[in-house]
This record gives C-alpha cells, structure tokens and sequence, in this order.
C-alpha cells in the first residue's frame, strides 16, 4: 500500500467531518455560481435595461445573503477541516505511543531520541496541513471546475473548451515541479530529524562536552548542521515559489484568452453581454481551486515526508509479538496470593535462541537453567554473554526466536505481557526516575499506595532519612534523570519502588555495581529486604555480591557453561573459577 493510501486510510474515524468539508466546499462551489449569476443578471440591468435601482432591491438582497452564506460555508469548511486534522493526528499519536510501547526498549534504544521526538511532534504537526487544507483541495480542485464547467458550455462553448484544455496545464505543471519539490521535502525532513537527534544528544552530554574541552567544538557542528538544514530549506522554498509563479502564470494566461475570446464575439454580437459577463466571472473561479491546490502541494508534502517516517514506525514489527488473551485484566501485585504466585514458578529456559535484529551473532544460543520457587539464581559472565537478553526475555521485552520459556506448567508467551509484569520487579543498574516528586517515583510501582506505604518501601530501601533530608522531603522534584540526585539516592528510591510493587519475583541488574563501598553498604542492606522470600535473578558484575545466592549460572557467548552452587563452581576449573581469580588480582 502506498503512502497515500495509508494516508487516506486514517480519514475513516473522521469520514463525517471531511464529508462535512468537502460538501461545505463544493456548496461553495454553487453559491459562487449564483453569485456571478445575480451579479450578471443585476450590472445587466441597471447598465443596458435601464432598470431602476429600486426594482433590484430583492436581488441585492439575495446577493448580500449569497455573499454571507459562501463566507459562513468557507468557515464551516475550515473549522471541520480543522477537527478532521486534529482527530487524525489524535488517532495516530496514540497509535504511534501505543505502538512504541509494544516496541519496547529494545527498539528505543536502537533509535536516536531526538528524532523519535521530532517525528512524534514536528512529523505529527505537518500531516494537519495535509489533511485541514491538501486533501480537501483536492476533491474541490475536481469539483469546483467540473460544476463550472458544465455552466459555461451551454452558454458560451468556445470559452468552455479553452476552460477544458487549458485546465490539465496546471496539474501538469504542478506534478513536473513536485516531483523535484518531493526529493527536496524529504531531504528536508531527514535533515530535520538529524539536527533534532544531534541537539537532543549535545544538551544531553553537556556536561562531558565542557569538561573535556569540546564544547565549542560542538558548538561550531551545530552551526553547521543548522546551515544544512537552512540550505535545503531556501531549496524547496525556491522550487515552491518557481512553481508558484509558474501555475499563476497558466492560470493569468488561460484566463486572458478567454476574456479576448468572450470581447471579440461580444463586439461581434454572438454573446449577450449577461453571458458574457457571466461567464467572465467564473473564468477565475474555475482555475482558482487549482492554483490553490498547486499552492498547498508543497505543504502536503511536508505531511507526506513526515508520514513516511511515522508509518515506518507502526510497521515496525514487535519483538515481542505474542497472543494477549482478551478481557484478561492484570491483577495487582499487592493482592497475588502465595498459592497464585506459586503456579507460575519454576521458570524454565529450555534450549533458547535468540538473535537481534541487526543481523549480527546470535545473542542467545540454545540457553537453558532453571528458576525454581524462593530461589536467588545469578547470571554471571563476561560482556556479551547474554546475560540482558535473558533479563529481556524474562521481562517479555522479546520473545525466544526458538526454544520455549515456561512458567509454571504454561508458556510464558502464552501470558498476557501486562499480567506478566505485574508479577516482576525490575531494578536496573542505571534506574530511570523522571522529573517529577520523590514520592511519585516510587509510587510508579502502585499508584493508588497510601502514602503510609510509600514511606514504609523507603524505610525498607534505606532511603527514607535521605529522603527527609532534602529540600522538601518527598516533594522535592529530582530532576531529569534524577540529576538532582546521586548515584547511590537514586538507586535506594528504585529499590523502594520495587518493594512498593511487591512483586513475587525481581530481577535484578546488580544495582551495586558502580558505586563507592558506604553506598553498597546501604543498597546492600535494602536489597537484602527487597529478596527476602523472593525468587530472584541476579545479573552479576560483581562476583563477591553473590556470595549468598542458591545457584549461579555462567555464560560465556550466549551459551551456558557452567551452573552451580557459587563454593562448588569456585572449586572445580571453569570459567567462574577464572573470574574469581580475576577479580581478586585486580588492584
């Protein structure tokens, strides 16, 4: 399906409003003809009749009404274009969120942020000049002249053929020159999302750029890419004002041939001056939704650039593309019972495959361990080994490419992904808290928590006398990405998120693994309640944190090779017992 087609698709939720358009722009259409008809019929007599201007007065009168019926049409037609282009972009935000959540992480993380953002505002907001006023002109651009045509051939055929074969020039013209236009728009729109990604990626690293020195050197790049952008813009600002003067002139042309025609036979006597004049009057009319249209082709396509990237998101396939079992709602996590927590357990990998989509080596060979009920199993191996896409897969961020993962005695596909998540509690390495209160922070894993709770979960993290200490307390904004916070702050109000949630099983990034010692110390204290009666994986970076865990499971190149008890594995020759040597001739 081309991209028009998608395009006019999405017109199917707003089908009455664009109806409602187009019908108010073509009854335009005839009121514009009854317009020329009383003004013909009314110049006519007074100029040639002789008639007194007393006896024009109803006809002045059913002019004025004309006049303001076709000002009050223009208006509804704008307004309900208006509502069209904001029920489309509506529709097709939510799409777009809903769609990236179904993409997950995975796929984010692969894309530049800024240009995620740029297509979900910018590319948003130029698909309304497509709909509120280039698609709608396009239907009248077919109308409108149609309807004046088939007024003008009865009354004056000479004038309706040059009408006939002179209108095509225009749409001819305005495809040769938008096909350049084109290739320039989406050049444009490319170069946007690419300055959009490089600022967004400048403000973020801010701070390296000024203590490394390079910030001026990022400075003088922003420059550049800006005058690229300003460069193809002034290009397809010059292509659309070529075309521009290119279409008026067909349209001034053609309309002076037919006023040269309708002078000459009505000095000859073969028009009557009501006709001719008539007819004079909707000379313009008849190529004005034309030029119209050739005017706002460039901004259509502006809309059509923009809808190329956005409808290459929705097309992206999930990674984790599996069957939701309809009405099926989560169940919060507060109110799982034991018994209900323990039909999902033990979880089982059972000779698991799985390779990005990048193409390169498979990330995941053949994996298979077990998660039994109340245990601590960490994931120990060296970078690459494969330890996140099982934190992934577990998470139902992806789905197995072969192999199976069951839980309990079902697949965990076969687990609405929802409903599955209400029953894990992730706490990763680098937690993400957003620039809103401490306390909403954490109250992310159960909205509706009492505040008693939430104070209990920051007790339990280690978190609450810090917490208290700030500013404004449990009010206190933390800043984008908990700038406002450090390392070991952020990582205690992500543990306590995580037991707010009171989720049966955790899986955890070891949140330990780059902070000083008196921070670890505290983390280490709170993860030691947040596992208490817990099934836990643990991905391991630093092997003596696991120390106390039931079994450890080392990857090495997406596969398994070695699970054990921690003393076992230490004892026998293997990969564990080299990284443990390792570790302990590190400085």
């Amino acid at each position: 399906m081309n991209i028009d087609r998608r395009l006019m698709a999405l017109l199917r939720g707003p089908r009455v409003a664009f109806g409602i358009t187009v019908g108010l722009g073509i009854l335009g259409g005839f009121l514009i003809v009854a317009q020329a008809a009383l003004a013909a019929w009314m110049v006519n007599a007074v100029f040639l009749e002789k008639a007194a201007l007393t006896d024009l007065r109803w006809a002045a009168l059913a002019f004025m009404g004309v006049l303001a019926a076709r000002g009050a049409a223009s208006w509804g037609a704008e307004v309900s274009a208006f509502r069209v282009a904001a029920e489309v972009k509506r529709t097709l935000r939510e799409r777009l969120l809903t769609h990236l959540a179904l993409l997950g992480p995975v796929y984010t993380h692969g894309e530049r942020t800024g240009e995620l953002t740029n297509t979900l505002t910018e590319g948003l907001e130029e698909l309304e000049t497509y709909f509120r006023h280039y698609l709608p002109q396009v239907v009248l651009a077919a109308a409108v002249p149609l309807l004046v045509l088939v007024l003008v051939f009865p009354r004056d055929w000479i004038s309706g053929l040059i009408l006939l074969f002179t209108a095509p020039l225009i749409p001819l013209f305005m495809n040769l020159i938008g096909s350049i236009a084109q290739s320039l728009t989406e050049k444009q729109w490319k170069q946007l999302n690419r300055m959009s990604a490089f600022l967004l990626d400048a403000l973020q690293g801010l701070t390296a750029l000024k203590i490394l020195g390079r910030s001026r050197e990022y400075i003088r790049r922003v420059e550049e890419v800006s005058d690229r952008f300003r460069q193809t813009t002034l290009e397809v600002l010059r292509v659309a004002f070529i075309s521009a003067l290119v279409l008026e002139w067909v349209g001034t042309l053609s309309t002076a041939v037919v006023s040269v025609g309708i002078g000459l036979r009505l000095l000859y006597g073969r028009l009557t001056f009501e006709q001719a004049f008539f007819v004079l009057l909707l000379t313009p009319e008849f190529y004005f939704p034309l030029r119209q249209l050739g005017a706002r082709f460039h901004a259509g396509m502006g809309g059509v650039a923009a809808a190329e990237r956005i409808f290459g998101v929705l097309e992206t396939p999930p990674l984790a593309a599996a069957p939701e079992a309809a009405g099926r709602e989560s169940p919060p996590a507060a109110r799982l019972s034991p018994a209900a927590a323990a039909a999902v357990f033990p979880l089982r990998l059972e000779n698991v495959t799985y390779t990005y989509p990048d193409g390169g080596e498979a990330a995941l060979q053949g994996v298979s361990f077990t998660i039994e009920e109340g245990m601590q199993v960490a994931l120990v191996g060296p970078s690459g080994a494969g330890k996140s896409t099982i934190a992934y897969l577990l998470l139902r961020f992806i789905v197995p490419q072969s192999g199976k993962i069951l839980a309990g005695a079902q697949r965990l596909a076969e687990i609405p992904a929802e409903a599955w998540r209400q029953w894990v509690a992730w706490v990763p390495q680098q937690p993400y808290l957003f620039n809103t209160t401490v306390e909403a922070n954490i109250r992310l894993a159960r909205p509706h928590a009492s505040r008693e709770e939430v104070v209990q979960a920051a007790k339990i993290a280690r978190a609450d006398e810090f917490i208290r200490a700030l500013p404004e307390g449990y009010e206190t904004v933390v800043g984008e990405q908990g700038a406002r916070l450090s390392g070991g702050q952020a990582q205690r109000i992500a543990l306590a998120r995580a037991l707010l949630k009171n989720a049966p099983f955790l899986i955890l990034d070891e949140p330990t693994a780059s902070l000083d010692p008196e921070h670890e110390a505290a983390i280490q204290e709170g993860l030691q309640a947040l596992l208490a009666r817990r099934t836990a994986l643990i991905i391991a970076h630093r092997l003596h944190t696991i120390t106390a865990v039931d079994r450890v499971v080392v990857l090495e190149g997406g596969r398994v090779v070695q699970v054990g008890a921690p003393e076992a594995l230490a004892a026998q020759e293997g990969l564990f017992r080299r990284l443990l040597e390792a570790r302990n001739t590190t400085p």
